[in-house]
């Protein structure tokens, strides 16, 4: 029994999503269809390949992953099928799979596969949903597209540390108001090497001097900041919303200065 998720930014007040499901059911009725999230604001590639970045190795191996995002075909921007990490990912190549993926993928196909209307509007259901049903029965990649060796690549902006400082950005806000940057653990910790240090944020009217091991190591109301599940320093406010309450949106810059 095949697995195939969605990430969309369909939405779910219209039709779209159901009919998705409904191609996807009437070609492949055993496969088990998972939404990972049709929220997605509009062609917004750093949201989605964030949400999809951090849970599609949770799925066995051999998931097949719908990206129904910014999707319109054009000769710059071929319809894709490829193999990475043993998952399965089916989307526009616009550049999202490298802000997906750490590494270029094992297998990467142009898809080949002609529509079953002359409609070219929703390529979602009507090119996307062929495709993963294909690998779904079993079949390869070979016979629905053509190799290519090059995908399309966007970078995204990474924390720069020097003189003490360490300057990220806000990169994702969650359903809770919390806050992702892109400062990692791993970088934090090996920049900081143990020495006291504030975390500025809204142009330093608010900071933070300690990591909290959970968002109830503080009382309700007060803010904090902690490792997220993606290894990535989070701004939250416990029981609250951190992102309504100190204005901070995708984009802002976020700093953590050192000191002795």
């Amino acid at each position: 029994m095949a697995i195939i998720t969605l990430t969309t930014d369909l939405g779910l007040k219209d039709y779209y999503v159901a009919s998705v499901k409904g191609a996807i059911l009437n070609e492949e009725p055993s496969s088990t269809i998972i939404d990972i999230s049709h929220e997605v604001p509009a062609f917004d590639l750093q949201k989605s390949a964030f949400i999809l970045k951090n849970c599609y190795q949770d799925f066995p191996k051999g998931t097949i992953h719908i990206i129904g995002i910014n999707s319109d075909y054009d000769l710059e921007t071929p319809h894709v099928a490829i193999l990475a990490n043993d998952h399965y990912f089916i989307g526009a190549d616009n550049g999202i799979f490298s802000l997906i993926l750490d590494s270029p993928p094992e297998k990467a196909f142009e898809l080949t596969l002609s529509q079953d209307t002359d409609r070219i509007t929703f390529p979602t259901k009507d090119v996307f949903v062929k495709a993963a049903c294909h690998i779904a029965r079993g079949g390869t990649l070979e016979v629905i597209g053509k190799a290519k060796t090059e995908l399309s690549a966007r970078s995204m902006f990474r924390a720069v540390s020097e003189n003490n400082v360490i300057k990220g950005m806000a990169i994702y806000v969650d359903h809770y108001g919390n806050i992702v940057t892109n400062i990692t653990e791993r970088l934090f910790k090996e920049f900081g090497k143990g020495r006291q240090f504030k975390i500025l944020f809204r142009s330093a009217e608010y900071e933070i001097d300690e990591i909290s091991p959970s968002y109830n190591s503080v009382v309700e109301g007060e803010r904090l900041a902690l490792f997220s599940s993606t290894g990535n320093i989070e701004i939250a406010i416990n029981k609250a919303n951190a992102n309504k309450l100190f204005g901070i949106n995708q984009g802002d810059i976020i700093r953590v200065e050192f000191y002795d």
